[in-house]
């Protein structure tokens, strides 16, 4: 069994910063963590990359920070990048590999209607493991798809100050509107959380936003345990393509307690 550092360092991976998230679940859960993050915006969005670029670059990426770092625990923050690389990842890791997932589990069992709606990422709703949750979970009901690559843009925008155009808001569920049934809706994208209040503007029909973020939190606590050190470290944060958006990516970096961005160049 691998020992862990105390107090343990935990690597967040994402195409962009949708991945905050997860990661303010889990810092609520483990404030004393040591936090590590990663956004490949050279590659940012992934939603309708080839798998196994995705796969290449998560394995590649994360081998490089864990070069400078003693990694104990990575979360794929990403449902994208979840969908095709935790094998690769776990083959190629002693640390534990958690990743990110579509609730459909739990949507299926909180629906009154039986009619869920699955908002992910156009790459996200066409994986075969996407398929399988909802055959193994969801078969008594009916599960809607829809993949959008702007919502994931949006809340990008939103994170970093930008005001969100509804009307464009609205264009991306629109098929979702009249459909009056539909009380569940999946959040299958990690940055879909920030626009849950645009969101539920959208579709009033719809009782319940679910998302994974909690239960990822707590499988994250599960694995590592409390840790006995209450001393904070400095938390960081990498991205892969040095850009004009950086000092914006900071800013809000800074407001969920990371303290410096710095550029990994992967080939």
């Amino acid at each position: 069994m691998t020992t862990l550092s105390d107090p343990p360092t935990i690597l967040f991976f994402d195409s962009g910063i949708g991945g905050l998230s997860v990661y303010r679940e889990v810092k609520t859960l483990l404030p004393y963590c040591h936090y590590l993050y990663c956004l490949d915006n050279a590659f940012f969005p992934y939603s309708e990359k080839e798998e196994q670029a995705i796969i290449e670059r998560c394995v590649s990426i994360c081998q490089k920070i864990s070069q400078q770092h003693p990694i104990d625990l990575i979360v794929i923050a990403c449902n994208t990048a979840s969908t095709v690389v935790l094998p690769a990842l776990r083959e190629n890791f002693s640390c534990s590999v958690v990743g990110t997932v579509p609730a459909v589990k739990p949507a299926a069992q909180q629906t009154e209607t039986g009619i869920i709606g699955l908002l992910a990422t156009k790459g996200t709703v066409k994986r075969p493991y996407v398929d399988k949750l909802i055959q193994d979970y969801a078969m008594h009901c009916t599960v809607e798809k829809l993949g959008s690559t702007e919502l994931v843009k949006m809340a990008e925008e939103k994170l970093q100050g930008n005001p969100i155009d509804p009307i464009k808001l609205l264009f991306e569920v629109k098929e979702w509107q009249r459909n009056l049934s539909l009380d569940t809706v999946i959040l299958g994208c990690t940055h879909f959380p920030f626009l849950k209040a645009e969101l539920k503007a959208c579709l009033p029909q719809v009782k319940y936003f679910l998302d994974p973020s909690k239960a990822i939190a707590k499988r994250v606590k599960d694995l590592l345990g409390e840790p006995t050190q209450k001393t904070v470290k400095q938390n960081l944060v990498y991205c892969t393509k040095e850009s004009k958006e950086q000092p914006s990516l900071l800013k809000v970096f800074k407001q969920f307690g990371f303290s410096s961005l710095r550029t990994l160049i992967i080939r």
